[in-house]
């Protein structure tokens, strides 16, 4: 009896914790992966902002669809449709507060006729070589990598972030940044240091 109670809570498994979550796709592969065009035209897109890698550009492009479809869905639906009236305003609000639409386009059509390249417009790697603080749009990237960007008070590192009108004038250098008059770096203060011993030296032989 004792040895067979002991085979039982042998075979019994462990208790286990799972976990439940909702992993959305974030981006979608081209159905035909080598067609000749579009591999051009994404190419030239990925060299022109400075993307890593085209899943960068997918992943816009999906968000662009799922915006696009939403539209369309209301669309087919009545002008004085609850849904449409309270969806629609919401789409439109949030395509003027990231700049990709005028505030003159109250119509969801103009969301419709939206481009990829107007969402790359937006992006803070974008705006950051735009505004002069980086010397290419690849330069751009590895400053904001490295945490010398700031929008606002709010030290910023991820490239694809989408600026919003009212904060794009609160783009620059982060306060403790050597470029935004912080602390120098550590090889500019090595040679700092390098420096003020040659010049000590100089000094010492200049009195012997």
């Amino acid at each position: 009896f004792i040895a067979q109670t002991r085979i039982c809570t042998q075979n019994k498994e462990m208790p286990s914790a799972k976990v439940f979550r909702n992993y959305s796709k974030t981006f979608s592969k081209p159905r035909r992966p080598f067609e000749k065009v579009r591999l051009d035209a994404e190419l030239k897109t990925v060299g022109e902002y400075g993307l890593r890698n085209k899943r960068e550009l997918w992943r816009v492009q999906f968000a662009l669809n799922k915006l696009r479809n939403a539209a369309r869905v209301l669309l087919t639906l009545d002008e004085d449709d609850p849904k449409r009236i309270f969806e629609g305003n919401a789409i439109l609000k949030r395509m003027r507060t990231y700049g990709l639409l005028e505030a003159d386009k109250e119509s969801l059509d103009y969301v419709l006729a939206l481009t990829a390249e107007e969402f790359l417009e937006r992006r803070l790697q974008t705006l950051v070589f735009k505004l002069g603080l980086a010397k290419s749009v690849h330069h751009a990237r590895i400053l904001i990598k490295q945490r010398h960007i700031r929008v606002g008070k709010q030290i910023v590192n991820v490239p694809s972030f989408l600026v919003r009108v009212e904060t794009q004038k609160h783009i620059d250098f982060a306060l403790n940044s050597p470029l935004g008059g912080g602390r120098p770096g550590r090889v500019k203060r090595r040679r700092m240091a390098q420096k003020a011993a040659a010049a000590g030296g100089d000094d010492e032989e200049e009195e012997e």
